[in-house]
């Protein structure tokens, strides 16, 4: 899958789960509740221990997911992520030497950025989606708000999406959106409640193919 269709799979399935843990045991088991629950979408965050080793193994055993590697402060850990199967890369800031590190790769970079200077800064590095980080602060209208001097940049909120919210940061313009413990509940995931983690994949699910 090259860098076009990554993007155009992320855009169409709208939700991309955000995976945060103490350890790797059962996160296999969390991407396969997610998935069945109809999210296929995922972001494993680089704050799991054990993420390198995980996303190769959730890369190999559940080819229908689009895995990709969060938290990513470096180039070398891109490189390293992008290695171990990851379709995509995720940064919570600006970093120009990861944005370069995806370029030369061909692997889809999605950079975090809040301000006007930052979206802007982190586009003309060469990142493919700007995520708008912590989006809870702002709300759905600033999405609107940077849209308007920027329309040809592509935005994916993180931080404050939930069922109630994802239609609304999807109406005022969002490419896509992330959600991480509103999505995967920390005490869900520790108790192995899978059934409790589909449920919640099916609500955001739901509410997102609501928008036209």
């Amino acid at each position: 899958m090259n860098k076009t269709e990554v993007l155009a799979r992320l855009k169409s399935e709208k939700v991309i789960a955000l995976i945060r843990a103490d350890g790797p045991d059962s996160l296999l088991d969390c991407a396969r509740a997610l998935s069945a629950g109809g999210l296929n979408c995922i972001e494993l965050t680089m704050t799991t221990p054990g993420a390198l080793e995980l996303c190769a193994k959730v890369s190999k055993e559940l080819p229908q997911v689009l895995l990709g590697l969060g938290t990513v402060l470096d180039a070398d850990t891109a490189r390293k992520g992008i290695a171990a199967g990851a379709k995509f890369i995720v940064t919570p800031c600006v970093r120009p030497e990861v944005i370069k590190a995806c370029k030369e790769a061909g692997v889809a970079v999605l950079g975090g950025s809040l301000t006007p200077t930052e979206v802007y800064t982190s586009w003309e590095l060469g990142v493919d989606v700007i995520k708008i980080f912590p989006a809870e602060y702002f709300g759905p209208a600033y999405i609107k708000s940077i849209k308007a001097p920027f329309p040809k940049i592509e935005l994916m909120p993180t931080g404050g999406v939930t069922p109630e919210t994802v239609g609304e940061f999807l109406k005022n313009g969002a490419f896509a959106t992330a959600a991480g413990s509103a999505l995967v509940n920390p005490t869900a995931l520790k108790n192995k409640d899978w059934a409790a983690i589909t449920k919640r994949a099916q609500e955001f699910v739901t509410a997102a193919a609501a928008v036209k």
